[in-house]
């Protein structure tokens, strides 16, 4: 279905350019079905230069206009200001995604107009090397085909889960915020290798690749957890010791507590947002 549709993205930052990039490598468009509205110059003279073939406007409203499917692309505190802008051009036959983190279908369908098909996404930062894990739901006027779509477009950036958004704060707190608890976890790694003598650039190879290869595992081999660490722990051997340390240090329960207050933080700003 994508390949018939003409695609707008109001903005063009890197998640922008990270679903552009993903549509074209995964040949389900052309970039000449793809046009761009971003305000930066310097941005848009690099998205022309990068992307042959992509149309890139300076008029937010020229993009809808031309767009079936409008992809917002933009930063939460400008939202408002951009949906009062392009509220006059929307129409019927538009497909609506937004990408914006915390912002609610409500807030959405309230400055649209009604009837607007409106899907929100909530992606996440490995999206930009194609490996990301996306949330989406449908507002109240989208139908089972728009719902397909979404899932064929978010796929080209990794995978994608239609949910309820009733649990986006929870995504929020997971998979939106998780790359940098992972990252946490990478540096705690490498500084240990460095404390038992590896030179750094070798424990961060190290343990870059012992992750990356350990969610490779689990996913291509369909481990669990406790599968995975049942494979690696023998009796009295070095992996229980370590797990043992990391337990009576409290891993387990402060990597719970950071997707909780991540979760709960995302919940303040999400209503922050909708008392605009």
């Amino acid at each position: 279905m994508i390949e018939k549709l003409r695609i707008g993205f109001i903005g063009g930052g890197q998640m922008a350019e990270a679903i552009i990039r993903g549509l074209l490598s995964s040949g389900r468009t052309k970039a000449e079905r793809i046009a761009v509205s971003e305000p930066l110059p310097e941005r848009r003279a690099y998205l022309e230069k990068t992307y042959p073939g992509l149309e890139v406007l300076g008029d937010n409203l020229d993009l809808v206009r031309k767009a079936d499917l409008v992809v917002l692309a933009v930063k939460p505190q400008v939202m408002a200001r951009v949906l009062e802008e392009i509220a006059p051009a929307v129409e019927p036959r538009h497909l609506v995604i937004s990408i914006a983190a915390g912002i609610p279908l409500s807030f959405l369908e309230k400055r649209l107009p009604p009837g607007t098909r409106i899907i929100r996404v909530m992606p996440n930062t490995p999206a930009l090397v194609l490996a990301g894990i996306s949330a989406y739901t449908g507002g109240q006027s989208v139908s089972r085909e728009d719902l397909e779509l979404a899932q064929e477009f978010l796929s080209s950036l990794g995978e994608a889960l239609e949910l309820p958004e009733s649990l986006f704060d929870a995504v929020t707190g997971l998979s939106g915020s998780g790359p940098a608890f992972v990252a946490l976890f990478i540096e705690a790694l490498t500084d240990g290798g460095v404390k038992m003598g590896l030179p750094r650039p070798v424990a961060e190879k190290l343990a870059l690749e012992t992750v990356l290869g350990t969610a490779r595992l689990m996913k291509e081999a369909q481990k669990n957890p406790y599968e995975l660490k049942a494979m690696v722990t023998s009796p009295g051997g070095t992996t229980i010791c370590g797990i043992k340390a990391l337990q009576d240090k409290g891993l387990p329960a402060a990597v719970m507590e950071a997707v909780e207050q991540a979760t709960k933080r995302s919940q303040e700003l999400s209503r922050l947002v909708e008392e605009e």
